[in-house]
């Protein structure tokens, strides 16, 4: 980090800046470090193998003496995804985290085995003082309960956060502390960051209980088996949808390892009271069809989800009938649109009645705010300047649009990219420095040894495919005993083309008794199989697979 005094406030992102998801941001002021969020993003297919991508710890671990917490918005992924390895890198002294969150996080920590005994709770009447930081919270309204902002008072000006949020004047659970946003907005706030998911959707975002109302009216139309998919962690979805069944006299039945975590934490936290309609699957199948209503996961169309199972007829507990109704309470997720469609598509040959979210079918609105509600968010909390994060490049520059329309100067606002650098000295604001914000892979339990050259590797191999070339030379004549052996996998047929894997054998046989000629050096004698087969390969075939020579050392001829 260079060109920062030392006693003005630095703010950057070490992920959630031109990206859905991973948001992780920081608050430094001398000897002091905050960290809002800690979150994951899960990998497009260009990622082959990696479960999470998570943010880069390579400052907090340079600088984890200067850490005083990690404070948690809500209880999403995106924002709590990465803790687990956060915390197997990074000495964090103490994670402060809404109710519903604080259950969802024990219990990822104990999946890991992670032992942490620093983790509490928050409510939006605490505040957090440390020696030059104060740090205080206000409701929001999202889809999963307690949502929160978070106002951070440094020195040289206060900084607020939004984490994720609409406005919603008739909730499913609390309404948003409007009143305490107008009051910090009265003390002068220097920054604003502000979730810029729907920066590019106008209006304002259809009420959660208007969702209420058109699965009560499904609800009231169908004598059949309902079965709704929608997010695992949009618990007030799933508390309606608990209430409906209830209010309509069916039985639930849940499916899906993660809908089964959250609604069990919820029940803890007292957030889902209806609990004596929940059901096994067994007790679902014996039950009559207008008694019972199934809720899985699934709504994205992942192939191991309970719902894609169920649609492809592989469930064990789950066969279809030809009554059932299948209700997507969700959007697709950019890139999902395709495995829904294949989905849907499956449902429908089986004869059942498919619901999606649709002009005609108010069946799913979204936890973020659309542009009025961004613009009042704007209004209320009236900063100075303003960044916005959470959101890909056109959200970000969308969302810095409508502060300037809000009357915050074109040249306050400031859209960056993760590990750029804001100083806010005596309230005023400059870019000065970076600081590293890579992404980093986590594939199983290897967490950022997967570099870009092995991703190079996966992409080839999925693509085009392997070529080994097994050879077996014996060391003490120079001599190269029989013709190699080609094995392929993803590359071709192997039964449609024996003259090419001849060729290929005959090409490997050239190019090693060519290097036999001199000292023996397999090195050598391997990069002259990879030059002699790449360019006749990607002649006949069009395709560059990875080309692995592998060389037997048999002595005296055995």
């Amino acid at each position: 980090m260079k060109n920062l005094k030392n006693d003005d406030t630095k703010i950057f992102a070490l992920g959630g800046l031109g990206e859905i998801g991973k948001n992780m941001y920081c608050i430094m002021y001398k000897n002091e470090i905050i960290i809002i969020d800690a979150g994951v993003t899960f990998p497009q297919g260009d990622l082959t193998g990696i479960d999470y991508v998570i943010p880069d710890f390579t400052f907090l671990k340079q600088n984890e003496k200067k850490i005083k917490a990690l404070f948690i918005t809500h209880g999403h992924e995106d924002h709590i995804g990465a803790i687990p390895f956060l915390l197997q890198t990074v000495n964090i002294p103490a994670i402060y985290t809404p109710n519903q969150a604080y259950g969802l996080i024990k219990r990822k920590l104990s999946e890991k085995n992670i032992q942490y005994k620093n983790l509490y709770i928050y409510t939006e009447k605490d505040k957090i003082k440390f020696r030059n930081i104060t740090v205080e919270f206000f409701r929001t309204t999202h889809s999963i309960p307690d949502s929160h902002g978070i106002a951070i008072t440094t020195p040289n000006g206060i900084i607020v956060t939004t984490g994720d949020f609409k406005f919603d004047f008739t909730p499913i659970g609390p309404m948003a502390n409007l009143h305490k946003m107008a009051e910090i907005g009265k003390r002068g706030v220097s920054l604003l960051l502000s979730d810029s998911t729907n920066a590019l959707t106008e209006g304002i975002s259809m009420s959660e209980s208007k969702v209420d109302e058109a699965l009560a009216e499904i609800f009231r139309r169908h004598n059949g088996r309902i079965i709704i998919a929608t997010f695992a962690s949009n618990i007030y979805r799933i508390k309606h949808i608990i209430d409906t069944c209830k209010r309509n006299g069916r039985k639930i039945a849940i499916f899906g390892r993660s809908m089964e975590n959250n609604i069990e934490i919820s029940i803890e936290g007292g957030y889902i009271k209806n609990k004596d309609i929940l059901i096994t699957p067994e007790e679902a199948n014996r039950l009559p069809e207008h008694k019972v209503c199934l809720l899985c996961t699934g709504s994205q169309g992942e192939p191991l989800a309970a719902l894609s199972r169920i649609a492809n007829g592989t469930h064990r507990q789950i066969k279809l009938k030809d009554d059932d109704v299948v209700v997507f309470s969700s959007s697709a997720i950019p890139g999902n649109g395709p495995s829904i469609s294949r989905t849907i598509n499956k449902l429908y040959l089986k004869g059942v009645q498919v619901y999606t979210n649709t002009s005609l079918s108010d069946i799913h609105t979204s936890g973020h705010g659309n542009q009025e509600e961004l613009k009042l968010m704007l209004r209320l909390i009236n900063p100075k300047y303003f960044m916005p994060v959470h959101g890909e490049h056109r959200m970000l520059k969308k969302h810095a649009d409508l502060a300037i329309e809000c009357d915050i100067p074109k040249e306050n606002t400031f859209i960056l990219e993760n590990g750029e650098v804001l100083s806010l000295y005596k309230g005023k604001i400059t870019k000065s420095g970076t600081v590293q914000a890579s992404d980093v892979y986590v594939d199983g339990n290897r967490i950022g040894d997967i570099s870009n050259a092995v991703m190079k590797d996966r992409k080839i191999m999925a693509s085009d495919g392997i070529v080994v070339v097994i050879a077996n030379v014996d060391t003490i004549h120079s001599k190269l005993l029989g013709t190699p052996n080609i094995i392929t996998r993803g590359f071709i047929l192997v039964n449609y083309n024996f003259e090419l894997l001849k060729q290929l054998e005959e090409i490997a046989k050239k190019a090693i008794n060519l290097k036999l000629k001199d000292k023996i050096n397999y090195t050598e004698i391997k990069q002259e199989i990879i030059s002699q087969l790449t360019p006749y390969i990607y002649d006949k075939t069009g395709r560059k697979p990875i080309i692995l020579p592998v060389i037997m050392n048999i002595k005296n001829g055995y």
